[in-house]
């Protein structure tokens, strides 16, 4: 005979399964809203989901990195502790732990830790930071770069966190040479060092050597490295270092175009290094710099082409060693329909004191290949460098004031004249 279910324990059975369901709906619903949270409030996100490593990770990193409060670090100790139970492979738990044991003083226990971390995961960020500390501490500095090409490759957010260490690295023949090789093998942290190290006389000292023993290898410098450090001199108020490394850098082409002004024929496209042509963003005009093969009617040249509108400031520029004497500063311009409401010219300053030294107007209308010139001295006082420009006299960009046409520099060369 079958057994009857009667409709009461069916509704029981119904409510029960609706009941089960209910709350797996609502624990989902607190790991998923628990997950969103864990990286900006892992508190609430630990509250909603105690078991939520990340959020417990989140929670314990930021009381060691709260400066305003000492942490409590036995009980911090104790919650990683109890995270690993549930995941023993999180090789950032391990990091943690090392972390709390070194800030406790258990250094050597911490250093286990931290090599048991880099085992699971090679390049847990915390754990490589701090090897790279001990391997510079113990003189292990081929070991210490292997560990900063590893960390960075990974996280390159992370080179401030290694600029402590370099100086000692790179005044150590066998960290300078690991070094080299790193970025031989285009470690894509090299141009970080060379930004880093033109901050400091020092720093520029190690980068210009790296860059003559980069010179000739498979991975010579490259412009934005030479510029780094260059300009790196240059804010140091190292002149004569700064010439001579753009000097150096020059290819064989390259040195053909050497003058008082460097490419003063505007020919091959600029390099942007200090002591070449340097094109700045400007509204208002747009400079282009053709070769006599590829220019309109073969008039090679810089052509600036006015765009009806105000201009104030400078597009173009570039740095120039002139030693005290007497000097003249030739044009050979072409111009059609040129108006300048406000001046147009070329200025010459020295850079260091600061001061002007020559302006050499550029005139209105149309005109072909018109000759102009203008003599000018520099005085004996120092003045180890100068910054020649194109610039206007407008001080506010008015609407009155619209520079209208097209100017081209065949040629800006400066000679000095015999005394």
């Amino acid at each position: 005979m079958t057994e009857q279910i009667s409709p009461l324990m069916q509704n029981l059975r119904r409510s029960g399964v609706w009941f089960v369901a209910s709350v797996l709906a609502l624990a989902a619903s607190s790991i998923g809203l628990s997950r969103f949270l864990e990286t900006e409030t892992p508190a609430v996100s630990l509250a909603l989901d105690p078991l939520n490593v990340n959020a417990l990770i989140g929670e314990i990193t930021d009381d060691l990195n709260d400066t305003s409060n000492a942490p409590d670090l036995d009980v911090l100790l104790a919650k990683a502790k109890g995270a690993l139970r549930f995941d023993l492979a999180d090789a950032r738990l391990y990091s943690l732990i090392g972390e709390i044991k070194h800030r406790q003083g258990k250094i050597d226990q911490a250093y286990e830790l931290f090599d048991q971390a880099r085992k699971l995961s090679k390049t847990e960020i915390h754990a490589l930071q701090r090897s790279v500390g001990r391997s510079i501490e113990t003189g292990d500095l081929s070991k210490a770069v292997g560990e900063i090409d590893i960390l960075l490759r990974r996280w390159p957010d992370r080179f401030p966190a290694v600029t402590e260490g370099l100086p000692t690295i790179l005044s150590n023949p066998d960290g300078y040479q690991a070094v080299l090789a790193a970025i031989k093998a285009e470690a894509p942290w090299r141009s970080s060092l060379f930004a880093t190290l033109r901050r400091t006389p020092e720093g520029l000292e190690s980068a210009s050597r790296l860059l003559l023993d980069l010179t000739g290898s498979g991975a010579p410098p490259k412009s934005n490295e030479l510029s780094l450090v260059i300009n790196g001199y240059i804010n140091q108020k190292q002149y004569e270092p700064a010439y001579r490394l753009f000097l150096f850098s020059l290819s064989d082409e390259e040195r053909k175009l050497g003058g008082y002004i460097f490419n003063s024929a505007f020919e091959p496209a600029p390099s942007g290094k200090p002591f070449d042509w340097q094109l700045r963003e400007q509204s208002g005009l747009e400079v282009a710099f053709a070769t006599s093969q590829d220019a309109v009617e073969g008039e090679g040249g810089a052509t600036v082409r006015f765009l009806n509108t105000p201009v104030k400031n400078a597009a173009l520029q570039q740095y120039i060693e002139l030693p005290p004497g007497s000097y003249k500063i030739s044009l050979i311009a072409s111009a059609r329909n040129l108006k300048l409401p406000k001046e147009l010219f070329w200025s010459i300053r020295c850079v260091d004191p600061a001061g002007d030294i020559a302006r050499f107007n550029i005139p209105e209308g149309t005109y072909n290949r018109q000759a102009l010139s203008q003599d000018f001295s520099v005085g004996p006082a120092a003045c180890p460098m100068q910054l020649l420009r194109l610039e206007t006299a407008a001080i506010a960009e008015s609407w009155r004031f619209r520079y209208v046409g097209t100017l081209v520099m065949h040629k800006l060369s400066i000679e000095r004249l015999s005394s």
